[in-house]
């Protein structure tokens, strides 16, 4: 899991309590817990992994392309 460079505020042992209650809570069925930003974030959930406009532009280019190919 990736996980920020630690720092003062992340290294705070009350938000990391928090944390782990909320993951807890997480783990019982129906229950919708809900992270900070901050949070979520320590917990590595954003991870930015999504293509930037150039790339997704070309992404369609190669489908419309493969279409072409196949009649």
């Amino acid at each position: 899991m990736h996980r920020p460079p630690i720092d003062i505020e992340t290294n705070n042992p009350e938000i990391q309590e928090v944390i782990e209650e909320k993951l807890f809570d997480a783990q019982i069925p129906g229950f919708k817990a809900q992270f900070e930003p901050q949070e979520a974030e320590m917990l590595g959930a954003f991870a930015e992994d999504a293509l930037n406009a150039k790339d997704a532009l070309e992404s369609v280019i190669d489908i419309l392309g493969a279409d072409h190919e196949n009649t």
